[in-house]
């Protein structure tokens, strides 16, 4: 990819990278993320044109609405350079094709869902009640999973979670995992299918049980504070999408070594 490529690719996904972050802001609040255009949530005036610039406004606005002097939320900028730098590996790596628009499809919901699980600790339905249906058609026909392995992708996906929220349930009285982290892994599996599921739960897990204990540690031993497993569980599902292939070679290499 040359620069110039380069350049447009990262421009196109900053620029959706500014809608998710309207979806992030709406979607939990039940608002159209279409009306009304961009504005002040603290004067409610509309953004103009130019101040509305991914990534530039921000810093020439130096985070701060032009009318009211409100700030805004550093999750802006940050949401539009997450969303640029993912279209640039997907497409860098996969060119331009089909399958590579499927996955910053795909990256763009994990993005929304991260942001929003973060802040609200919800994983909307909106995203993964009809993601569980279209990635998996997606993931058959353009990326060619195979049938079988993305309908077990969700079944298994849904199921293993299920099973998990339903014995921590048991065991401590207490919900350990809502019901969006179910759909969300269903609509990973869809996708990615079910061979994925092994090296997005062992990695969602590994990464929130250090995420649990570093805030153990700053909470002062309080083991009842809610983390959310949605951020894990898509971070993961991206780690797959470029190294899980590596991932299950290593292994290979590693079994038929012993």
């Amino acid at each position: 990819m040359d620069f110039f490529l380069g350049l447009f690719v990262f421009i196109f996904g900053a620029v959706v990278g500014s809608f998710l972050g309207v979806c992030i802001w709406r979607l939990p609040e039940g608002l159209s993320i279409v009306f009304p255009s961009s504005h002040c949530t603290a004067c409610n005036r509309p953004i103009r044109p130019y101040d509305n610039v991914p990534l530039l406004s921000y810093l020439w606005l130096r985070g701060r609405c032009r009318d009211c002097g409100a700030k805004f939320s550093w999750r802006y900028p940050l949401v539009e350079l997450i969303t640029a730098l993912s279209a640039i590996a997907i497409f860098w790596r996969l060119g331009f094709s089909w399958p590579a628009l499927v996955y910053f499809v795909f990256f763009a919901s994990l993005i929304v869902i991260t942001f929003i699980d973060l802040e609200h600790q919800i994983i909307p339905d909106i995203i993964t009640l009809p993601g569980i249906p279209l990635f998996f058609l997606a993931g058959v026909f353009i990326l060619k999973i195979p049938f079988l392995d993305s309908i077990l992708g969700i079944l298994i996906g849904g199921g293993l979670l299920y099973s998990i929220a339903k014995g921590y349930q048991l065991l401590t009285g207490r919900d350990g995992m809502g019901g969006g982290d179910i759909k969300l892994l269903a609509m990973i599996g869809g996708l990615l299918g079910w061979q994925s599921l092994i090296f997005i739960v062992f990695a969602s897990s590994l990464l929130g049980a250090v995420a649990g204990l570093i805030t153990i540690l700053i909470k002062g031993g309080d083991m009842r504070y809610a983390i959310p497993f949605g951020p894990f569980l898509s971070l993961a599902a991206a780690f797959y999408v470029f190294f899980g292939q590596s991932f299950y070679r290593l292994l290979f290499l590693l079994h038929n070594s012993a």
